[in-house]
């Protein structure tokens, strides 16, 4: 199964945010995960790819053509793609992966996030969307999902949309049981 990674570009987080994005590559790769992330070789991303990579796993880069200088991207990527647009990548991210872990991030990443979880939410996907919850990081963003609930600017079943955890093998257990349990669902509907 080949997982999107979304995540923070920045080099200057704290040092624990690395250590468990990389772990998380190194453990994807171990039960025969792929990686397909935004390109870059800092922050969560090339934290990612360097767990990966550390095991030999394959690497799908994605990333628009302006972002080709030097330093800006993993270069052992078992395949690289170059778009145009920002727009065009999110779109091949999507397509060439079968599930989402959300790294901690900026504003891309959130914006990332909300795309993938509106399409979720309309039905125009079908896939296990993780919110990698280190140290807390998106403590808030399930608080200010509730809080949308609750006030019922969404509908409260969205928010088992996503999940949020802190663990590497729990999310990864996680999104291998997923399909199974979507068509255990979709057979018992067909009887």
């Amino acid at each position: 199964m080949n997982i999107c990674i979304y995540g923070a570009s920045s080099a200057e987080l704290e040092q624990i945010y690395y250590e468990k994005t990389e772990e998380l590559g190194r453990m994807m790769s171990k039960r025969g995960h792929g990686l397909v992330f935004g390109g870059g070789t800092t922050g969560m991303m090339g934290a990612a790819a360097r767990g990966v990579d550390s095991e030999g796993g394959y690497i799908l880069g994605i990333a628009p053509r302006f972002f080709d200088k030097p330093g800006v991207l993993y270069e052992n990527c078992s395949e690289f793609i170059f778009t145009e647009t920002m727009r065009e990548r999110k779109k091949l991210l999507e397509e060439r992966s079968d599930a989402t872990i959300v790294t901690p991030g900026g504003i891309g990443t959130y914006e990332e996030f909300f795309e993938i979880l509106t399409l979720k939410s309309l039905h125009r996907l079908d896939r296990p969307i993780v919110l990698y919850n280190i140290n807390g990081y998106y403590d808030g963003m399930k608080a200010l999902l509730q809080h949308t609930a609750d006030d019922k600017f969404m509908d409260v079943a969205n928010m088992e949309l996503c999940a949020f955890m802190d663990d590497p093998e729990q999310i990864l257990t996680y999104i291998e049981n997923y399909r199974r349990q979507w068509t255990q669902t979709k057979e018992s509907k067909m009887k």
